[in-house]
């Protein structure tokens, strides 16, 4: 997780970057939408913040406190993340909102939407980092700090389009109605980074193709079991949870079933990382005949 901890350290360096030449493309300019724009960054900032004290604290190694390690503040941070972007969205609004009651002409509309698409370019390619960071090394934070400046970034170039209809135009109500038209998406996107957040808190399954790929794996590699039953998978962080019982002819012999244990386990690492594995044997007696038939 040292490369996460670098990259959630990068991604505060150029928010404060980023911040910065969008405070100037707001101050040069007087366009409100783009100090909605610069309002967000704030928020961008804040989000780096909470997602590399959270991969920090995620990397704590299990105590006594928390056997199953800390993972799970990666999934705080992601609804912490999510709740930002909803509140950066509701002052998009606000400021739209103003905007349309009390329009005004723009100065230097070329200089400040120049220097916030910049920004918006760097903002750019930095989310797709994260993202694909995040998916890579399986981490909450990241990917939910990538997503949310990627809702940033469409975010300022429908900012950057308002502003440039207004100077094409003449028609200063464009710039608060397409400001209120990305702060619908932005809160769109922080709604459903909650909501996968959320899902990470309370234990959710993996995705129905990886819970079939491992029923497959469990099914060719328990040769000389009966049966696996009572299937059950949860993410906690970077780490997926399997636990199920395993059912064996009542005359096998524990080594005899500790090597059947030891095959499927080694089947499942061998294609699934990050997995923390638990089966408990059982006698032929036990089978319930509706689990996962071995092959």
């Amino acid at each position: 997780m040292a490369r996460g901890v670098r990259i959630a350290a990068g991604s505060i360096a150029i928010g404060c970057l980023v911040l910065a030449m969008k405070g100037a493309a707001w101050w040069i300019t007087g366009s409100a939408a783009l100090y909605s724009d610069a309002l967000e960054s704030i928020v961008n900032v804040a989000a780096s913040v909470i997602a590399l004290v959270a991969l920090r604290f995620a990397a704590i190694p299990a105590d006594a406190n928390h056997t199953y390690g800390h993972d799970k503040a990666e999934f705080f941070a992601a609804v912490i993340e999510g709740v930002l972007i909803v509140i950066a969205a509701l002052s998009i609004f606000r400021h739209a909102w103003e905007t349309w009651q009390d329009p005004q002409p723009l100065v230097m509309a070329g200089k400040g939407i120049a220097l916030n698409a910049l920004a918006t370019v760097l903002n750019a390619v930095w989310s797709a980092v994260l993202i694909h960071t995040g998916t890579r090394l399986r981490s909450p934070a990241l990917t939910a700090d990538g997503w949310h400046l990627l809702a940033d970034v469409v975010t300022s170039v429908g900012i950057a389009a308002g502003v440039g209809l207004v100077v094409l135009t003449g028609y200063l109500v464009l710039d608060p109605l397409i400001a209120a038209a990305t702060g619908v998406y932005v809160l769109w996107s922080g709604m459903a980074m909650i909501h996968s957040s959320v899902g990470g808190l309370m234990d959710a399954a993996p995705e129905p193709s990886v819970v079939h790929r491992i029923r497959e794996l469990v099914a060719d590699n328990a040769v000389g079991a009966i049966e696996a039953h009572d299937l059950r998978m949860r993410h906690a962080g970077k780490l997926t949870f399997l636990e199920f019982h395993l059912v064996v002819p009542g005359a096998m012999t524990v080594a005899e079933s500790h090597d059947i244990c030891d095959r499927i386990e080694e089947a499942l690492r061998a294609e699934l990382q990050q997995l923390m594995i638990t089966i408990h044997v059982e006698p032929e007696a036990k089978a319930k005949q509706h689990g996962v038939p071995v092959l």
